[in-house]
């Protein structure tokens, strides 16, 4: 008999199990602050509910969860995991301590279609979207790591493998379930995204109050089309109209991730051009210097570049961040860890 991932299903269709069982709603309320408070990943754990209730579920139900293949920790704390998902492809979650602050940062496909040429995932491609309760069970997996531990997470941020506008409706329901299901404050939720303009149009009238980030990385149609495909199909005429028009909440900003690249994107012209066309959007910028991987031809610009980047736009009256690289030492790079536990398993087959 083909069981039925409890995970999986909407409220509704919860609540349509447990009308089929004549159970009491308030075993509705139960079961999902078991799977989703509770964090339980059998049946038999809901001691709450009768023995007998528990052997009649497990007979039709189960407790889907992520499998914990790698977890990799970097001297300065950062910590990479590699989950295996229940057709056996494999996505990372990766958390990121900062002062009183602990991010996790969330994958939204395997892989990702959108072939950024500065990043790994792009290359390696794109393979599904992930569903939406897989993309909570990152956050639930991890939390229960970190419950031995005592710790918590603090802030979510949609930054891992994926585009999270191309999987709108999971992505969607998952910020619903965040706030609704788990209580997580939507304020603490970051979704980035290369900028996907109907879903952004979208984005601000279905979603929770989350913080937007935009995946910036130049400042005129030309460069970023260049290292950014998708600018071709929606070019910064039309993303920067959509971001000035997004319903934002009194005090909040978006954030514009800008990647630097040596050579590239990194001139006194490009800070000029990109102070210019943000102007009338209330933002703040995070400049990240380029994390290079093998293979990869883009490298980091220098410190002195780096500072005078920052300085300009400073002088142009904006909030302006340099984003400390991370776990280098753990391949914190989205998509490294997945791309050498394929390699490593790839060649596994061939000697064998």
């Amino acid at each position: 008999m083909h069981k039925v991932n409890l995970k999986a299903l909407e409220f509704s269709e919860l609540e349509e199990i447990i009308k089929s069982h004549l159970l009491p709603p308030y075993r509705l309320k139960q079961l999902v602050q078991w799977l989703y408070k509770k964090n339980i990943t059998t049946l038999e754990e809901i001691t709450e509910w009768p023995k007998t209730l528990r052997e009649i579920f497990s007979q039709k139900y189960y407790i889907g969860c992520l499998r914990l293949i790698d977890r990799k920790k970097s001297v300065d704390f950062t910590e990479k995991f590699l989950f295996e998902l229940e057709d056996g492809e494999t996505v990372e979650s990766v958390l990121i301590p900062d002062g009183d602050r602990l991010t996790l940062c969330i994958s939204s496909q395997v892989g990702c279609p959108l072939g950024c040429k500065f990043c790994l995932t792009g290359k390696i491609g794109y393979r599904r979207n992930l569903a939406t309760w897989e993309i909570i069970d990152q956050f639930l997996q991890v939390s229960k790591f970190l419950q031995k531990e005592g710790k918590v997470i603090t802030n979510i941020v949609f930054m891992g493998m994926g585009e999270p506008l191309l999987n709108f409706e999971n992505i969607l329901n998952a910020l619903w379930r965040f706030k609704n299901w788990i209580n997580f404050s939507p304020r603490r939720i970051t979704l980035s995204t290369a900028g996907i303009v109907p879903a952004l149009r979208k984005l601000g009238t279905s979603a929770p109050s989350v913080k937007l980030a935009i995946s910036l990385n130049a400042a005129d149609d030309k460069k970023r089309s260049l290292i950014m495909p998708i600018n071709n199909k929606y070019p910064l005429r039309e993303l920067l109209k959509t971001l000035r028009e997004y319903p934002l909440k009194y005090g909040q900003r978006i954030t514009f991730e800008y990647v630097m690249l040596k050579g590239i994107n990194t001139s006194k012209e490009d800070a000029l051009k990109l102070a210019k066309i943000l102007k009338g959007i209330p933002s703040k910028i995070n400049l990240i210097p380029f994390n290079p991987w093998e293979g990869c031809d883009f490298q980091r610009p220098d410190e002195e570049e780096i500072i005078q980047f920052q300085n300009l736009l400073i002088s142009q009256g904006y909030s302006v961040f340099i984003r400390k690289s991370k776990g280098k030492d753990i391949l914190a790079a989205c998509g490294q860890l997945r791309a050498n536990y394929l390699n490593h398993t790839r060649k596994s087959k061939i000697n064998k």
